[in-house]
């Protein structure tokens, strides 16, 4: 699996509520069935703690670092965006965090997974 030490973060710069969306276009992996290429778009979509309470976000080269690691590793969608929540929710302790994953269509069907962590408002969850 790559390796979550890939990420880097820096304490959150409010005390007051927002919200932080990191979209990724170019996610690749590799089919664990067939060897061949699965391409995505990755959605990092998180409130981090506020900054008295020891808050921090994720830095942006250390993301696009930990995600290219991906790019030989045979996994499935679903374990694509579940080891990548798991990493950041670990790394962050945010409020809440949605990960979503939506993969390019193959054979007709097209896969879009999401990953929570977190008491996630369901305005965004979309």
């Amino acid at each position: 699996m790559p390796d979550a030490k890939l990420l880097e973060a820096f304490p959150s710069p409010s005390d007051t509520p927002f919200v932080i969306e990191h979209i990724a276009e170019e996610f690749t992996s590799v089919c664990p069935k067939t060897g061949h290429p699965d391409f995505g778009v990755v959605t990092v979509r998180f409130q981090p703690r506020p900054a008295k309470a020891g808050g921090i976000c994720v830095e942006l080269k250390s993301l696009k670092l930990y995600l290219h690691s991906f790019r030989s590793e045979g996994i499935f969608y679903e374990a694509v965006t579940n080891a990548i929540r798991d990493d950041l929710a670990k790394l962050m302790q945010p409020m809440w965090l949605v990960i979503k994953t939506d993969w390019k269509g193959r054979g007709g069907i097209r896969s879009t997974i999401r990953a929570t962590s977190g008491d996630v408002p369901a305005i965004w969850m979309a």
